[in-house]
C-alpha cells in the first residue's frame, strides 16, 4: 500500500486496529429533563477530568506547544454559551443529553467551518472532539485505551484525534498507518515530534490490516506491508537497522562545525514541510532552512490557502528559526502534485506542461497572495524566496516584478514587511 511518507524511519510490529465506536444518539423524547441535565452536568465533568489528566500527560511527554490543543479544549467545555444552548435544548426540546449535545454542536460546527478566517475554522475540530467525548460520556460508551497496549504494536486506524495521540504508550507505539491525512495534519506531526515512522492518507488500511497482522511501516518511501513474506521482512529489517545506524552517526556529529577536511566551511540548512518540521532542523544543528515546500499548505487544504493562513505559516516558522536564513519555495504543483480545488488542463506531459512557476504566472492572483503573505512575514526573519522551474532569464525578470508589484501594494495599504 502507497501513502504519505509523513514521519522518517521504517517500524515492523503487530498491528493495533483502533476502532471507535459510532456514536448513536437516542432520538426518543425525554420524560425527565431535569434527569437529562443532570447527565449533561456529568458528562461535562467527566470530560474536564479526562481532557486534564490528558493534558497534563501531554505536557510532560510533549511539551507545552502540543499540550495546548487540550487546553483549547477545556476552554470549550467552559464555555458558557455553548454549555448553557445545550441545557435549553434539553429543556425546550424534552430530549436526551446526547441527542442534544449533538444537535448544539453540529450548529456551532457549521458556523466555523462557514468563517473565512483560517483560525476560527480549526475551532470546528475542537468542538467535533470535545462534543464526541461528551456524548460518548452521557452514553457510558467506553473508548479503545491506547495507553494499555502492552507489546510492541503499530496503530492502525481511519485517523488518529489529539486525544488518542496523547493517551497512547509511547514505549510500545512504533508507528502509524491511517487511511486520511497529510504531512501537515495532526497525526503526522505528533508522529515527528515522538520520531516514529508515519504513513498516512492511505485509504483503505483499516479495511486491509486486521489486529495481529505483522506490518511494515516505511515512512521514508510512504509504504506499508500487511503480512510481508520471510524475504521481504529480512530486506525491511536490514534497511531499519541501516537507516538507525545512520542516525545515530548523524546525532554524534550534530554538534560540530560543518566544514571540509581542508578547513573550508559548508552551510548546513534543512527541507521542511510544514512550521513544525523546524524543531527537527534545530535539534539537529542546522543553521537555516534551504527549502520551505510551501505546495504542503495547500496540498492539505480542503480550500486555497488564503493570505492570512500562509502568513502564519511563514511568520511561524521565520520566528521559530531566530533570524537564521529560511529560503521559501514559491508554489510547486502540477506534475504529480495537484490540487482537487484548483482545475488544471489535460496535458499529454504534464511534468513538462503548467507547473511550477508557469502555473503561478497563468494563476497571477494565486501567486500575489502568497508573495503578499511572505513579504510580509519577511519582518518576522530572514527570508528568501526561490522560484521552481525557471527555465530562461525572462521568468525570472517577471517572476520580481510581481514581487515589486506586491511591495507597492503593501506600501499603500501600509502594511510592514
Amino acid at each position: 500500500m502507497k501513502g504519505i511518507a509523513a514521519s522518517p524511519g521504517i517500524s515492523i510490529a503487530k498491528a493495533f486496529v483502533l476502532k471507535h465506536e459510532e456514536i448513536v444518539v437516542n432520538t426518543d423524547k425525554a420524560e425527565n429533563p431535569d434527569q437529562q441535565i443532570q447527565k449533561l452536568k456529568d458528562a461535562v465533568q467527566a470530560s474536564k477530568d479526562q481532557l486534564q489528566s490528558i493534558y497534563e500527560n501531554a505536557v510532560k511527554e510533549l511539551g507545552e506547544e502540543e499540550a495546548s490543543i487540550f487546553s483549547a479544549h477545556l476552554m470549550v467545555l467552559d464555555d458558557p454559551e455553548y454549555i448553557g444552548q445545550i441545557e435549553e435544548t434539553i429543556k425546550g426540546e424534552s430530549i436526551t443529553a446526547d441527542h442534544a449535545i449533538k444537535q448544539v454542536s453540529d450548529q456551532f460546527i457549521a458556523i466555523f467551518d462557514s468563517m473565512e478566517d483560517e483560525y476560527m475554522k480549526e475551532r470546528a475540530a475542537d468542538i467535533r472532539d470535545v462534543s464526541n467525548r461528551m456524548m460518548r460520556n452521557a452514553l457510558g460508551m467506553k473508548e479503545q485505551d491506547l495507553s494499555l497496549i502492552d507489546e510492541d504494536s503499530i496503530v492502525i486506524a481511519y485517523d488518529l484525534t489529539p486525544s488518542d495521540t496523547a493517551q497512547m504508550n509511547k514505549e510500545k507505539v512504533l508507528g502509524f498507518a491511517t487511511d486520511i491525512g497529510g504531512r501537515t495534519s495532526h497525526t503526522a506531526i505528533m508522529a515527528r515530534s515522538l520520531e516514529i515512522p508515519a504513513v498516512l492518507g492511505l485509504k483503505e488500511v483499516t479495511q486491509t490490516v486486521k489486529d495481529g497482522d505483522l506490518v511494515v511501516v516505511d515512512g521514508l518511501e510512504g509504504v506499508v506491508l500487511a503480512n510481508p513474506s520471510a524475504e521481504e521482512q529480512k530486506e525491511y529489517e536490514t534497511k531499519k537497522k541501516e537507516y538507525e545506524d545512520f542516525r545515530k552517526e548523524l546525532e554524534q556529529l550534530k554538534d560540530l562545525k560543518a566544514e571540509t577536511k581542508d578547513g573550508r566551511e559548508v552551510e548546513l540548512v534543512g527541507n521542511i514541510g510544514t512550521p513544525a518540521d523546524i524543531k527537527g532542523v534545530l535539534k539537529n544543528g542546522g543553521e537555516g532552512v534551504g527549502l520551505y515546500r510551501t505546495e504542503f499548505l495547500y496540498m492539505d487544504s480542503d480550500t486555497m490557502p488564503d493570505e492570512e493562513k500562509q502568513f502564519k505559516a511563514y511568520k511561524e516558522v521565520l520566528e521559530g528559526m531566530k533570524g537564521k536564513p529560511v529560503i521559501i519555495r514559491t508554489l510547486d504543483i502540477g506534475g504529480d502534485k495537484n490540487l482537487p480545488y484548483l482545475e488544471m488542463p489535460e496535458e499529454m506531459n504534464p511534468f513538462l506542461g503548467l507547473r511550477a512557476i508557469r502555473l503561478c504566472f497563468a494563476e497571477k492572483e494565486l501567486f500575489k497572495t502568497q508573495l503578499r503573505a511572505i513579504l510580509r512575514a519577511s519582518a518576522f526573519g530572514n527570508v528568501h524566496i526561490m522560484f521552481p522551474m525557471i527555465s530562461n532569464v525572462t521568468e525570472v525578470k517577471e517572476a520580481k516584478a510581481i514581487v515589486e508589484e506586491c511591495k507597492e501594494e503593501l506600501r499603500n495599504e501600509k502594511k510592514e514587511f
